[in-house]
């Protein structure tokens, strides 16, 4: 864990929480002794809700040609 004096931390508040989001907790202390603890927020996720999912790529049109020619034919046609 990383410790951090509370002056240093004010000064560099947006690079610890860098680190913290990272999965590295910091100690920030003040006079020597821990006063708190920066760390990553437990976020939960939401779970994936196939049906959903299967709806919204079911109601895409299909592709007429492979990607890969689709775009090399976008990538010729075009003019730089």
């Amino acid at each position: 864990m990383n410790s951090v004096n509370l002056a240093d931390a004010k000064a560099h508040l947006s690079e610890l929480v860098a680190q913290a989001q990272s999965g590295e907790s910091v100690c920030i202390t003040r006079r020597g002794k821990p006063v708190a603890r920066l760390s990553a927020a437990d976020i939960p996720r939401r779970p994936i809700i196939l049906s959903d999912l299967r709806a919204v790529t079911d109601a895409m049109p299909r592709q007429d040609q492979p990607a890969g020619d689709f775009i090399r034919r976008l990538r010729d046609e075009s003019r730089y």
